[in-house]
């Protein structure tokens, strides 16, 4: 494998957006996996739709989340469970996974290299300042409050419970799949002007129209409030790789109508068909293949950025291998989206764009994005991505060549893109803002 740098995740948007709630979880008892099914196969429409605070359109809506949940556990084995974040998360053989399963995967791929990983950076010479590593489980604390190792078996996987209790917080199963409003929702490049089809998001974001096989971003990691009671849905930061209409992505998202609380989590998504009736987050409908241990989909992190205090950060690259877009979390190969998912489109080839930044979503007033600070107030106030690069058709790491753009300067806004010269940031930008009214 050659390089010529060394190496180390266009339409974004928001999960069906109905009317606010304040969505918040705490999980008060341990509920174990058995009991947990047993009650999906018995649970009853009327209990959920009278329910204060649950969205779900009706007793045939509630049927098909119902009978999504059973699909997707057929045949599970899991070993253990634990309570992460205020989520129940199953371990369950890679083998057994839904995705094998439902998509009639005859085995499992094989990772790319680790030479396609990112390399550790020479932080003393770093041309704006120092971040640590984030990580989602704290070495000094192996278990739950109930007792339950939090680290799975090898040969298993962590992943996490799609409870009705989640899934009802939306009007239907295609809602609670959506990343966007009625499937909805892209950042692109439109000279200043907000995109028609997005008044519900708003972006600051970077681009570039190239050739990619994947690519790399180290995320500063950060969890902005987002107010539901205000009408706010999410806030976020990422990277997309596009090709046509179809995504694969990865980033932070605080989304506390999805996940039932208000930290800010590690997520995955994906779109053939530019959100309209394909994509899911995470391992919530049969697309990604999560092949280790470790990288807990939809749980947060130990550790947040704070104002003037320590920063933290994670690297996330895609690399397309052997026709699969394999994801790799601070240097560690999880899993991959199948191409076959992308249907013989462009991402079953290579993608064409590559974007990084930040999103939020709400009616208005509209929530922080990034560390909810502008740009300009630079490291250890402003949200920040860096070593940015892009994988070419020879398997090297080219340093990406960013347009910035800025729909919503009111409110949000983009520092940068610069290029630090090796000294450990390489490609840069700083990203976000305070969101409020009048956008």
């Amino acid at each position: 494998m050659k390089y010529s740098i060394p190496l180390f995740g266009f339409m974004l948007a928001v999960a069906g957006f109905n009317a606010p709630i304040n969505a918040q979880a705490n999980v008060t008892s341990f509920v174990p996996f058995d009991d947990f099914l047993q009650s999906a196969k018995l649970a009853i429409a009327g209990d959920y739709l009278s329910r204060s605070g649950n969205r779900v359109r009706d007793e045939q809506a509630f049927e098909e989340m119902r009978q999504h949940i059973l699909t997707m556990y057929e045949g599970v084995t899991v070993t253990h469970s634990f309570v992460l974040d205020d989520s129940h998360f199953d371990c369950i053989p890679i083998e057994q996974q839904p995705t094998v399963r439902i998509l009639g995967l005859k085995g499992i791929a094989t990772p790319p290299p680790d030479s396609m990983l990112p390399k550790a950076q020479a932080d003393s010479n770093a041309a704006e300042g120092i971040a640590k590593p984030a990580s989602q489980l704290d070495p000094d604390e192996p278990f739950d409050r109930f007792g339950n190792s939090v680290a799975c078996e090898e040969n298993t996987i962590p992943m996490r419970r799609i409870t009705l209790d989640d899934m009802t917080r939306f009007q239907t199963l295609q809602q609670f799949f959506e990343k966007g409003p009625n499937g909805a929702g892209q950042a692109v490049e439109t000279n200043g002007l907000e995109p028609p089809a997005a008044e519900s998001h708003k972006y600051s974001f970077t681009y570039q129209n190239v050739k990619n096989w994947g690519g790399n971003s180290n995320l500063n990691l950060w969890s902005p409030h987002v107010n539901t009671s205000k009408g706010e849905v999410f806030s976020l930061s990422q990277e997309w790789y596009i090709g046509g209409n179809q995504t694969a992505e990865v980033g932070w998202q605080n989304y506390p109508d999805f996940y039932g609380g208000q930290n800010s989590r590690l997520f995955i998504y994906w779109t053939a068909d530019g959100y309209h009736k394909t994509g899911c987050y995470n391992l919530t409908c049969a697309a990604f293949v999560q092949v280790a241990n470790h990288g807990d989909l939809g749980a947060g992190f130990t550790h947040y950025s704070k104002q003037g205090g320590t920063q933290w950060e994670f690297a996330a690259e895609y690399y397309l291998y052997k026709g699969n877009w394999w994801l790799a979390i601070q240097g560690k190969w999880i899993g991959y989206y199948p191409g076959s998912i992308y249907r013989h489109g462009q991402l079953s080839k290579h993608a064409q764009t590559i974007e990084f930044g930040t999103e939020g979503v709400a009616k208005d007033p509209w929530p922080p994005e990034g560390s909810g600070q502008w740009p300009y107030r630079g490291f250890g106030y402003a949200a920040f991505q860096r070593n940015l690069f892009y994988i070419n058709s020879s398997s090297n790491g080219i340093w990406d060549s960013l347009t910035r753009v800025r729909p919503s300067p009111k409110c949000y806004s983009i520092r940068g893109p610069y290029s630090s010269g090796g000294s450990g940031w390489e490609v840069y930008f700083y990203e976000g803002g305070p969101g409020g009214s009048g956008c």
